[in-house]
């Protein structure tokens, strides 16, 4: 397979807030700065936040997850539990908003993980998820691949 970029353009409320939690919280590169967005290399992807302030959702979708009550739209990253540590450490001493502290969740199964969520400030959740190995975030119990 061709090694390929996601790329993830969205809505925020404020372009300086954007670029502190993405570009210093975050330790996410700016790229190109044109007026009204800014592009970022989050964690080796391609993100376009957007100045659009009557688009961004922020708190007013649905939630998922239950106990953890997740924004419905939101994205992130999948990383090691090393990184997953790393930015959670960070993320606390800069004061992020968070969401969902972070918290071990699926104990015991294949999917096991830490995940954490918190705003950037601009109106979107960014969720980070961390496992021994990033691509179980793949992973199926025999029964769910049957059924599949």
């Amino acid at each position: 397979m061709a090694l390929t970029l996601f790329h993830h353009s969205f809505a925020i409320s404020d372009l300086d807030v954007a670029r502190k939690f993405y570009g210093e919280m975050l330790q996410c590169p700016e790229g190109r700065k044109l007026p009204g967005r800014a592009d970022f290399n989050f964690f080796g992807h391609h993100i376009v936040a957007h100045l659009a302030p009557e688009e961004v959702v922020g708190n007013k979708g649905k939630k998922i997850g239950g106990q953890l009550a997740t924004p419905l739209q939101h994205f992130g990253v999948v990383m090691t539990l090393d990184d997953f540590r790393k930015t959670a450490a960070r993320l606390e001493s800069m004061g992020a908003t968070w969401i969902n502290k972070p918290v071990n969740t699926q104990p015991g199964t294949l999917r096991e993980q830490m995940l954490m969520t918190v705003s950037d400030g601009c109106g979107n959740a960014i969720e980070f998820k961390g496992l021994n190995n990033i691509t179980d975030v793949y992973a199926v119990k025999p029964a769910e691949a049957a059924t599949a």
